[in-house]
């Protein structure tokens, strides 16, 4: 049985490799460093069918060392004990350290990943990581902050667009076939950047053509997908589509919507620690100071769903999603820490005024450091008019409260003590 069309395709050198080229082209910074011979570690972070693996592949092939493959979904901590022993026996003086490649690493647990830590650390072994995940969230910090962190993209039109064109002319199966790309709009759209995808969709259209010359047209891969619909794939479009349609869900107020979205996720096998971390993000992004509790319910979800597990995490997550589809919304903290930010990349460093400046040593106070700053809780009501931002941003406005009841009682608080500024 001949391997899928993907598999046929992989490269085997940087020269054949598509997209990344902010990492791998001439001259990059990675490219440089496998060049080089010597790789520190690191981790790939990126959708998927973007070439992780195939990187990994590709450095084991081209330098002179020990590769050792551990995948985070099948591999224990024994499994991580039982390659590092490998690796201190196969480890000589004049090699660069084996390398471990670690599949799918946001999968592996706090244990397993400080099982790798000590081996790290002592160069026993260099590690590579593989992960769609945000390591922020997924990889221990002593880990994280001991392997660099390469961020791999999706692949952009041009890259697919020459992809296809190297399987219908190199694959040995298909340039065989009389293949004719009159529409490639449909392909690049179902694939979402992911190459992998994109391999697969052509392959299953063309495999579903009879006739020696296969036409794709738009309608043809539309079609064929339709009479083939593709499993929930938790690494995929669908993945990004559904997850997408559940926060919008939340976001429009429509729970039943929502509750169906959570559902299609749950059925498909989605990581529910992802379905959490999105439930947070939207509490405090699309909810917010409308409904301040739901960022407390929603990180309080995350906890329980940690303790609990599956299957009876489910219930916590749907309580939680009706609750914040449900609650009244408001963006007003998501546009004002963006706007705050586009401001301070406007205007630059502003100076700190004097009066707000720390004072620690007697110069700083000659200078006037801290001078005339008035300390709020000497005052009545625990509040005095003073100026906090930097002189030339004075009367400016940043954050402007919602019309919903929580915040039309926060701007009337506001108005209150502040009278004219935030009385807009």
């Amino acid at each position: 049985m001949a391997q899928p069309l993907a598999e046929r395709l992989r490269p085997k050198t940087l020269d054949d490799y598509i997209g990344q080229k902010h990492l791998v082209g001439q001259g990059a910074v990675l490219r440089r460093m496998i060049d080089s011979g010597r790789i520190s570690s690191f981790i790939l972070w990126g959708p998927p069918g973007v070439g992780k693996t195939t990187l990994a592949r590709i450095i084991a092939n081209k330098l002179d060392t020990p590769f050792y493959t551990l995948s985070a979904v099948s591999s224990g901590v024994k499994d991580v004990r039982e390659v590092i022993e490998k690796a201190k026996n196969n480890r000589f003086f004049s090699q660069a350290s084996p390398i471990l490649f670690i599949d799918e690493i946001h999968r592996f647990s706090k244990s397993q990943q400080d099982s790798l830590l000590g081996a790290v650390e002592q160069g026993i072994v260099t590690l590579i990581g593989a992960t769609t995940e945000n390591p922020s969230f997924e990889v221990i910090r002593p880990l994280l902050s001991r392997s660099q962190l390469y961020v791999l993209k999706s692949l952009e039109k041009e890259d697919l667009l020459e992809l296809l064109d190297r399987a219908i002319h190199t694959d040995v199966i298909l340039k065989e076939r009389n293949i004719e790309f009159r529409e490639t709009t449909a392909l690049l759209r179902f694939s979402g950047g992911d190459a992998r995808k994109l391999l697969n969709i052509l392959e299953l259209v063309v495999e579903a053509d009879p006739e020696d010359k296969a036409i794709i047209t738009d309608d043809k891969v539309t079609e064929r997908l339709q009479q083939n619909p593709l499993a929930y794939d938790k690494d995929g479009e669908m993945h990004y589509d559904i997850i997408s349609a559940f926060i919008k869900s939340i976001r429009g107020s429509d729970p039943d919507s929502a509750i169906y979205w959570l559902a299609r996720m749950v059925e498909g096998g989605e990581d529910p620690a992802f379905i959490a971390r999105r439930l947070v993000i939207s509490a405090a992004e699309d909810i917010g100071l409308a409904n301040p509790n739901a960022l407390l319910l929603a990180n309080a979800c995350f906890d329980a769903l940690m303790k609990i597990g599956w299957p009876e995490g489910r219930i916590i997550l749907a309580e939680t999603t009706i609750y914040l589809a449900t609650s009244p919304k408001s963006n007003s903290a998501y546009m004002a820490i963006n706007d705050a930010i586009a401001l301070v990349q406007e205007t630059g460093n502003q100076p700190v005024p004097l009066h707000l400046r720390n004072a620690p040593t007697r110069l700083m106070k000659q200078l006037g450091y801290g001078n005339d700053y008035k300390y709020t809780h000497s005052y009545e009501g625990n509040f005095v008019q003073q100026d906090f931002l930097p002189e030339e941003l004075k009367e400016k406005r940043i954050w402007h409260p919602q019309n919903n009841p929580a915040e039309k009682r926060l701007k009337e608080s506001m108005a209150s003590l502040w009278k004219d500024k935030y009385n807009d």
